[in-house]
Protein backbone atom coordinates (compact mmCIF):
# COMPACT_ATOMS: atom_id res chain seq x y z
CA UNK A 1 0.00 0.00 0.00
CA UNK A 2 1.42 3.26 -1.00
CA UNK A 3 0.85 5.94 1.46
CA UNK A 4 2.17 9.70 1.62
CA UNK A 5 4.71 10.67 4.29
CA UNK A 6 2.32 13.24 5.40
CA UNK A 7 -0.29 10.53 6.12
CA UNK A 8 2.46 8.44 8.04
CA UNK A 9 3.04 10.93 9.92
CA UNK A 10 -0.09 11.70 10.92
CA UNK A 11 -0.90 8.20 11.53
CA UNK A 12 2.29 7.96 14.38
CA UNK A 13 1.09 10.74 15.80
CA UNK A 14 -2.51 9.70 16.43
CA UNK A 15 -1.05 6.23 17.11
CA UNK A 16 1.25 8.04 19.55
CA UNK A 17 -2.04 10.43 21.49
CA UNK A 18 -4.09 6.94 21.90
CA UNK A 19 -0.81 4.83 23.43
CA UNK A 20 -0.48 7.29 26.17
CA UNK A 21 -4.13 7.39 26.48
CA UNK A 22 -4.61 3.77 26.81
CA UNK A 23 -1.22 4.11 29.26
CA UNK A 24 -3.06 6.81 31.64
CA UNK A 25 -5.72 4.66 32.08
CA UNK A 26 -4.37 1.06 33.13
CA UNK A 27 -4.88 1.80 36.42
CA UNK A 28 -3.58 4.61 37.28
CA UNK A 29 -5.82 7.71 38.10
CA UNK A 30 -3.30 10.41 37.92
CA UNK A 31 -2.80 13.31 40.62
CA UNK A 32 -6.14 13.18 42.75
CA UNK A 33 -7.85 16.63 42.27
CA UNK A 34 -7.94 18.97 45.07
CA UNK A 35 -11.29 20.11 46.59
CA UNK A 36 -13.01 22.95 45.72
CA UNK A 37 -12.92 24.01 48.76
CA UNK A 38 -8.92 24.59 48.52
CA UNK A 39 -9.08 25.52 44.92
CA UNK A 40 -11.36 28.98 45.84
CA UNK A 41 -9.17 29.58 48.99
CA UNK A 42 -5.94 29.54 45.91
CA UNK A 43 -7.84 32.04 43.92
CA UNK A 44 -8.83 34.25 46.74
CA UNK A 45 -5.14 34.89 48.52
CA UNK A 46 -4.25 35.63 44.61
CA UNK A 47 -7.37 38.24 44.07
CA UNK A 48 -6.14 39.69 47.64
CA UNK A 49 -2.48 40.10 47.92
CA UNK A 50 -1.68 40.20 44.03
CA UNK A 51 2.22 40.71 45.13
CA UNK A 52 2.02 36.78 46.47
CA UNK A 53 3.55 34.42 44.12
CA UNK A 54 2.57 30.47 44.59
CA UNK A 55 5.22 29.76 47.16
CA UNK A 56 3.82 32.72 49.71
CA UNK A 57 0.28 31.08 49.30
CA UNK A 58 1.57 27.48 49.39
CA UNK A 59 3.07 28.55 52.74
CA UNK A 60 -0.24 30.32 54.32
CA UNK A 61 -1.76 26.84 53.02
CA UNK A 62 0.75 25.13 54.81
CA UNK A 63 0.47 26.75 58.28
CA UNK A 64 -3.72 26.00 57.75
CA UNK A 65 -2.91 22.56 57.86
CA UNK A 66 -3.42 22.03 54.16
CA UNK A 67 -1.75 18.78 52.62
CA UNK A 68 -0.70 20.31 49.00
CA UNK A 69 2.24 21.27 47.02
CA UNK A 70 3.58 23.90 45.71
CA UNK A 71 3.71 22.64 41.89
CA UNK A 72 -0.25 22.57 42.39
CA UNK A 73 -0.66 25.61 44.09
CA UNK A 74 0.67 27.51 41.00
CA UNK A 75 -1.23 25.71 38.69
CA UNK A 76 -4.28 26.59 39.84
CA UNK A 77 -3.27 30.29 40.35
CA UNK A 78 -5.48 32.79 37.92
CA UNK A 79 -3.13 34.02 35.49
CA UNK A 80 -2.20 37.44 35.84
CA UNK A 81 -1.21 39.16 32.99
CA UNK A 82 2.29 40.76 33.30
CA UNK A 83 2.50 43.81 34.38
CA UNK A 84 3.72 46.31 31.68
CA UNK A 85 6.51 47.90 34.12
CA UNK A 86 7.65 44.16 34.81
CA UNK A 87 7.83 43.89 30.97
CA UNK A 88 9.78 46.81 30.01
CA UNK A 89 12.30 46.27 32.57
CA UNK A 90 12.51 42.21 31.35
CA UNK A 91 13.02 43.24 27.53
CA UNK A 92 15.39 46.06 28.57
CA UNK A 93 17.45 43.84 30.15
CA UNK A 94 17.50 40.92 28.03
CA UNK A 95 18.47 43.99 24.88
CA UNK A 96 21.23 45.26 27.29
CA UNK A 97 23.09 42.16 27.94
CA UNK A 98 22.04 40.06 24.93
CA UNK A 99 26.22 39.41 24.72
CA UNK A 100 26.49 37.57 28.32
CA UNK A 101 23.20 35.60 28.56
CA UNK A 102 22.31 31.78 27.71
CA UNK A 103 19.48 29.98 28.53
CA UNK A 104 18.58 26.25 28.25
CA UNK A 105 15.17 24.39 27.80
CA UNK A 106 14.10 21.17 27.03
CA UNK A 107 11.76 19.32 25.03
CA UNK A 108 10.12 15.85 24.10
CA UNK A 109 9.67 14.10 21.18
CA UNK A 110 7.96 10.90 19.92
CA UNK A 111 10.08 7.66 18.54
CA UNK A 112 8.18 5.25 16.57
CA UNK A 113 7.55 2.79 19.29
CA UNK A 114 5.78 5.73 21.00
CA UNK A 115 8.17 6.35 23.69
CA UNK A 116 9.04 9.47 24.47
CA UNK A 117 12.62 11.33 24.48
CA UNK A 118 14.07 14.29 26.02
CA UNK A 119 16.21 16.81 24.09
CA UNK A 120 18.22 19.26 26.24
CA UNK A 121 19.82 22.42 24.67
CA UNK A 122 21.97 25.22 26.12
CA UNK A 123 21.22 28.75 23.22
CA UNK A 124 23.91 32.08 23.50
CA UNK A 125 21.13 35.01 22.90
CA UNK A 126 24.12 36.88 20.89
CA UNK A 127 24.36 35.12 17.84
CA UNK A 128 21.20 32.50 18.44
CA UNK A 129 23.85 29.72 18.38
CA UNK A 130 23.41 26.21 19.88
CA UNK A 131 25.93 25.82 22.43
CA UNK A 132 25.02 22.38 23.56
CA UNK A 133 22.79 19.68 22.93
CA UNK A 134 21.99 15.92 23.85
CA UNK A 135 19.29 13.27 23.86
CA UNK A 136 18.20 11.01 26.88
CA UNK A 137 15.26 8.90 27.48
CA UNK A 138 16.05 9.08 31.51
CA UNK A 139 16.44 13.33 32.52
CA UNK A 140 17.31 13.55 35.58
CA UNK A 141 19.36 16.75 37.54
CA UNK A 142 22.69 15.10 37.62
CA UNK A 143 22.53 14.06 33.48
CA UNK A 144 21.59 18.21 33.31
CA UNK A 145 24.50 19.45 35.44
CA UNK A 146 26.95 16.73 32.97
CA UNK A 147 25.62 18.37 29.77
CA UNK A 148 26.54 22.04 31.84
CA UNK A 149 29.64 21.14 32.66
CA UNK A 150 30.21 20.35 28.44
CA UNK A 151 28.26 23.04 27.32
CA UNK A 152 30.45 25.69 29.47
CA UNK A 153 33.96 24.70 29.45
CA UNK A 154 36.77 26.18 31.04
CA UNK A 155 36.27 30.40 30.76
CA UNK A 156 33.23 29.89 28.05
CA UNK A 157 30.12 30.58 30.53
CA UNK A 158 28.51 33.68 29.85
CA UNK A 159 27.09 35.83 32.72
CA UNK A 160 23.42 35.03 33.09
CA UNK A 161 21.88 31.64 32.15
CA UNK A 162 17.95 31.62 31.66
CA UNK A 163 15.95 28.83 32.28
CA UNK A 164 12.17 27.91 33.35
CA UNK A 165 10.88 25.96 36.25
CA UNK A 166 10.71 22.95 35.03
CA UNK A 167 11.01 20.19 37.96
CA UNK A 168 14.54 19.00 36.20
CA UNK A 169 16.25 21.81 36.80
CA UNK A 170 16.26 21.16 40.52
CA UNK A 171 18.15 23.33 43.01
CA UNK A 172 21.47 20.89 42.65
CA UNK A 173 21.11 22.33 38.92
CA UNK A 174 21.07 25.99 40.37
CA UNK A 175 23.66 25.13 42.86
CA UNK A 176 25.88 24.24 39.74
CA UNK A 177 25.39 27.07 37.62
CA UNK A 178 26.06 29.62 40.23
CA UNK A 179 29.37 27.22 41.25
CA UNK A 180 30.23 28.36 37.28
CA UNK A 181 30.08 31.86 38.34
CA UNK A 182 26.75 32.29 36.32
CA UNK A 183 23.70 34.30 37.52
CA UNK A 184 20.59 32.01 37.31
CA UNK A 185 17.66 34.22 36.29
CA UNK A 186 14.50 31.36 36.27
CA UNK A 187 11.48 32.61 34.69
CA UNK A 188 7.71 33.21 36.26
CA UNK A 189 4.98 30.25 36.18
CA UNK A 190 3.85 30.10 33.12
CA UNK A 191 5.67 33.10 31.07
CA UNK A 192 7.37 31.24 28.16
CA UNK A 193 7.90 34.91 26.68
CA UNK A 194 10.30 35.37 29.11
CA UNK A 195 12.85 32.25 27.23
CA UNK A 196 11.53 33.47 24.32
CA UNK A 197 14.80 32.75 22.69
CA UNK A 198 14.52 28.65 23.59
CA UNK A 199 10.95 28.71 22.52
CA UNK A 200 11.51 30.10 19.02
CA UNK A 201 14.41 27.48 18.56
CA UNK A 202 12.21 24.74 19.91
CA UNK A 203 9.47 26.00 17.53
CA UNK A 204 11.54 25.87 14.32
CA UNK A 205 13.19 23.02 14.94
CA UNK A 206 9.20 21.16 15.39
CA UNK A 207 8.53 23.17 11.61
CA UNK A 208 11.48 22.81 10.18
CA UNK A 209 12.61 19.15 11.48
CA UNK A 210 10.33 16.62 13.81
CA UNK A 211 7.32 18.09 11.69
CA UNK A 212 8.26 15.75 8.51
CA UNK A 213 9.98 12.55 10.01
CA UNK A 214 9.29 9.82 12.56
CA UNK A 215 12.16 9.08 15.10
CA UNK A 216 13.49 5.44 15.40
CA UNK A 217 15.67 5.94 18.53
CA UNK A 218 17.89 8.43 20.76
CA UNK A 219 20.97 7.99 18.02
CA UNK A 220 18.45 8.63 14.83
CA UNK A 221 17.49 11.83 16.47
CA UNK A 222 20.76 12.76 17.56
CA UNK A 223 21.81 12.93 13.63
CA UNK A 224 18.70 14.36 12.81
CA UNK A 225 19.57 17.43 14.87
CA UNK A 226 23.35 17.68 14.61
CA UNK A 227 22.11 17.77 10.97
CA UNK A 228 19.71 20.63 11.70
CA UNK A 229 21.98 22.47 13.97
CA UNK A 230 24.50 22.16 10.92
CA UNK A 231 22.40 23.75 8.72
CA UNK A 232 20.61 26.16 11.82
CA UNK A 233 24.06 27.60 12.30
CA UNK A 234 25.96 28.13 8.48
CA UNK A 235 22.76 28.14 6.16
CA UNK A 236 19.34 29.42 7.61
CA UNK A 237 19.13 33.17 7.91
CA UNK A 238 17.50 34.68 10.78
CA UNK A 239 15.65 37.55 11.02
CA UNK A 240 16.34 38.78 14.86
CA UNK A 241 20.21 39.01 13.02
CA UNK A 242 19.67 40.80 9.96
CA UNK A 243 19.13 37.86 7.62
CA UNK A 244 22.34 36.40 8.83
CA UNK A 245 23.38 33.16 9.99
CA UNK A 246 24.73 32.80 13.27
CA UNK A 247 28.18 31.67 12.15
CA UNK A 248 28.18 34.53 9.70
CA UNK A 249 27.39 33.00 6.05
CA UNK A 250 29.05 35.11 3.51
CA UNK A 251 27.31 37.31 0.75
CA UNK A 252 27.65 35.43 -2.54
CA UNK A 253 28.14 37.84 -5.53
CA UNK A 254 27.24 37.02 -9.04
CA UNK A 255 30.21 35.32 -11.14
CA UNK A 256 31.70 36.79 -13.46
CA UNK A 257 30.48 35.51 -17.11
CA UNK A 258 27.67 32.79 -17.47
CA UNK A 259 26.33 31.51 -13.87
CA UNK A 260 23.34 30.03 -12.72
CA UNK A 261 22.28 29.25 -9.00
CA UNK A 262 22.30 25.34 -8.05
CA UNK A 263 20.44 24.10 -4.91
CA UNK A 264 22.53 22.01 -2.54
CA UNK A 265 20.00 20.09 -0.68
CA UNK A 266 20.30 19.97 3.44
CA UNK A 267 18.79 17.86 6.18
CA UNK A 268 17.70 14.91 3.35
CA UNK A 269 16.29 17.60 1.10
CA UNK A 270 14.12 19.11 3.91
CA UNK A 271 15.76 22.23 3.20
CA UNK A 272 18.44 23.82 0.61
CA UNK A 273 20.99 26.53 0.38
CA UNK A 274 21.41 28.12 -2.74
CA UNK A 275 24.62 29.26 -4.54
CA UNK A 276 25.97 30.22 -7.79
CA UNK A 277 27.69 28.36 -9.94
CA UNK A 278 29.45 29.01 -13.15
CA UNK A 279 28.01 27.51 -16.42
CA UNK A 280 30.79 24.70 -17.59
Amino acid sequence: MFVKPETVIRWHRAGFRRYWAWISRRGRRGRPAIDAEVHALIRRMATENPTWGAPRIHGELVMLGFDISERTVSRYMPRRPPRPDAVARWLVFVRNHHDAIAAMDSFTVPTVRFRALYVWFAIGHARRRILHFDVTDHPAAGWVIKKLREAFPFDTAPRHLIFDRDSIFSAEVVATVKSFGIQPTRTAFRSPWQNGVTERWVGSVRRELLDHVVVGNERHLRRLLRDYVAYYHDDRTHLGLGKATPTGRPVERRLDGEASVVARPRIGGLHHRYEWRAAA
